[in-house]
């Protein structure tokens, strides 16, 4: 990228009545200098079968490109026109809630020939057609895509036939799937059954596997038609999105994102937060943070983010540019809004966009002028900022399937980012910067700290070399079920936590959920009501490993809770409780001092955010940013520079204020 890009979505379309000129001024005037379209225009590109009218893609393309707005294209493909399931009722993706209805977006199976065929010709007539148009930078390929949880008698073919391609053999599956148990044995290919109904969690996790891979397969489907026209100027990118609570929370389970995005040029992503009173810029920066480690630290677009959004996300003053450089901060080269308008029908009616729905003018439309201002004005000192950081969260979705199956036992609700949680946002909260690893991650050994949350299953080669790792010098935080079972999602028949245990130098039989148990003596001076644990606790004896914190319970008060143990010239600590996160905050400062990553950004903690890196001139970057309603100051602890917001010069030392909701951007001299 040459520069930022400040964006929205743009729907033509929709409009109920022409304001194309309009609109165009009024993005001219906010600074926006790229619009996403096409990716919803299925029903209007081809209106029938084989009838296509690329009027509304032509209007905006040219009025774009003679305003100077860049364009980027998407793909069509997440909702079908009518005609479609019409002529082929089987294109709608069998859940195991039964057959989806029309109606709503992303209801169709995208392994389903009829689908594959129709979305192929789609792209091609859309690709044909603007290849050559000037301004447009790069092209989208569908949309937030997943599998959708098709599972129809067609998908589970499919299934079957990667089973024989991965396994070879049924007695392989019955064996290391356990199915023998209630009589679950497959002693035929013709008899296999299907996963809908199976109480085999080794198969149902190996079957969301499969439709991770589905969706893998069908976006690099989709890039490699793309490319077949784009011009070596344009990329190809997709818009991933995440874990779902309401807002952008964790680890998106349907989509194995270091995969897929192997195919993108540029990885993007969608998020959404909380904002008001609830604004933290945990979300932004954990979505920023894994989509920059899907491309291996390399920047990415933020392709959706709210202007307004919903009645409970119409941001303060001062909150949408404060949001707007929290994304620039964790390696953003693109922020755009979904969307530009407001639409007046259907379910997004009040999803609101940067516009209302009477199109005029409002506060956040002319707090985003100011963004678009400064976005070009800072442009090449805020570009392509390379971030290098030192701690890592290594996240697997093999293990959040399998822990889906057990969790904490039956009848629990919480989920693997429940866990994962609450360890990036004390990272988030101490300054800390963090990347992303998965299993088949190349770069862990560049990292000095891993936080392994519940890593349930997986392979003996990934536990032996975290083991190698920790041995090397590293050190890992791991907690509570970890190195249980296999990536068969088979537990293991040694003490747990198995392969682990060499570097964690504890082992453990049996655990149990705690009623009335604290950790013995406050060991974290947290007070009564943090010192609780609760939900999980492993009753784990020490072999190596020194003893940070007891259980205090009558019966549970001779087992460890939380451990640490040097293992060569590394450090591993196992964390075998559920506990607060003042407890966790504690624990996580306590790795960084031993791993001699607590340094003077540290000086800071929330509601104070800083971030860095270095620009394209070789110059280090620094964000400051107050994620609060009061006034805050802080000593500014590196070389001089200039704070590029104001132009004012910045000695070391200097105390800075910053106003609520504020952002001061300093770059070393």
């Amino acid at each position: 990228m040459d520069k930022l890009l400040y964006g929205v979505a743009y729907y033509d379309e929709y409009m109920p009545y022409d304001r194309l000129d309009k609109d165009i001024q009024m993005m001219k005037e906010a600074g926006i200098n790229v619009v996403r379209i096409a990716e919803s225009t299925w029903s209007t590109v081809e209106p029938q079968d084989g009838v296509f009218d690329f009027t509304h893609i032509d209007r905006v393309l040219n009025a774009m490109h003679k305003a100077g707005i860049s364009v980027i294209v998407g793909t069509p493909t997440y909702a079908v026109p009518t005609w479609l399931v019409r002529k082929y009722p089987d294109i709608l993706a069998i859940t195991p809630d039964g057959p989806n209805r029309y109606g709503a977006r992303q209801n169709m199976d995208i392994s389903n020939p009829n689908f594959r065929k129709h979305a192929e010709i789609v792209i091609r007539k859309i690709m044909e057609h603007v290849k050559d148009y000037p301004g447009i930078i790069g092209y989208q390929v569908d949309n937030e895509t997943k599998a959708y949880n098709t599972a129809g008698p067609e998908v589970q073919k499919l299934f079957v036939k990667y089973m024989q391609e991965k396994f070879k053999s049924l007695d392989v599956i019955n064996k290391e799937f356990g199915l023998d148990y209630w009589s679950n044995r497959i002693n035929n290919w013709d008899d296999f059954p299907s996963t809908v109904g199976t109480i085999n969690a080794s198969l149902g996790s190996e079957f969301s596997k499969f439709q991770r891979k589905l969706v893998t397969d069908y976006l690099t489907w989709q890039a490699s038609m793309v490319r077949e026209y784009k011009h070596p100027d344009q990329f190809v990118t997709q818009n991933f999105d995440l874990d779902w609570r309401g807002y952008s929370y964790g680890i998106q389970s349907e989509v194995d994102h270091f995969a897929a995005a192997k195919a993108m040029d540029i990885a993007g992503v969608d998020i959404y937060h909380p904002t008001q009173d609830k604004l933290t810029g945990i979300e932004i920066s954990l979505g920023g943070d894994l989509t920059r480690s899907m491309k291996g630290g390399k920047n990415y677009l933020v392709i959706e983010t709210e202007a307004q959004g919903f009645a409970q996300w119409v941001p303060y003053t001062g909150q949408l540019r404060l949001q707007a450089f929290s994304h620039l901060a964790s390696g953003a080269n693109m922020v755009e809004y979904w969307h530009w308008h407001s639409i007046h029908n259907s379910a997004e009616t009040y999803w609101k966009g940067l516009l209302s729905h009477d199109f005029e003018p409002n506060p956040t439309y002319n707090e985003a002028k100011t963004i678009g201002k400064d976005f070009e004005r800072l442009s090449s000192h805020l570009v392509n900022l390379k971030k290098k950081n030192k701690v890592a969260v290594l996240f697997s979705n093999e293990a959040l399937t399998a822990f889906k199956w057990f969790g904490f036992g039956w009848g629990s609700k919480e989920s693997y980012n429940d866990i994962l949680r609450p360890f990036y946002d004390a990272l988030y909260r101490m300054n800390v910067g963090v990347d992303f690893v998965d299993p088949s991650s190349t770069n862990l050994e560049d990292y000095k700290l891993l936080v392994v949350p519940a890593l349930y299953a997986a392979p003996d080669s990934l536990l032996q070399r975290l083991n190698l790792f920790v041995k090397n010098g590293g050190h890992i935080v791991y907690t509570f079920k970890s190195g249980f079972s296999d990536q068969n999602v088979k537990v293991r028949t040694s003490k747990q936590p198995g392969i682990i245990e060499e570097a964690c130098g504890i082992n453990y039989s049996q655990f149990t959920i705690p009623e009335n148990v604290t950790l013995k003596a406050d060991p974290y001076n947290v007070g009564v009501e943090n010192n609780k644990v609760s939900t999980w606790m492993e009753l784990i004896t020490p072999t190596t490993a020194k003893v940070l914190a007891y259980y205090d319970h009558p019966v549970w008060g001779k087992y460890a809770a939380i451990t640490e143990n040097n293992y060569g010239k590394g450090l591993a600590t196992y964390i075998g409780c559920v506990t607060s996160t003042a407890v966790i905050e504690k624990i996580v400062a306590g790795a960084l001092k031993k791993a001699d990553l607590w340094g003077l950004d540290q000086q800071l903690s929330f509601p104070l955010i800083t971030k860095s890196g270095v620009n394209e001139k070789g110059k280090t970057i620094h964000y400051y940013f107050n994620y609060s309603s009061v006034t805050s100051s802080f000593s500014y602890p590196y070389k001089e520079g200039k704070e590029l917001l104001s132009a004012e010069s910045i000695i070391k030392n200097k105390e800075v204020q910053l106003e609520p909701w504020g952002v001061k951007i300093i770059e070393e001299n």
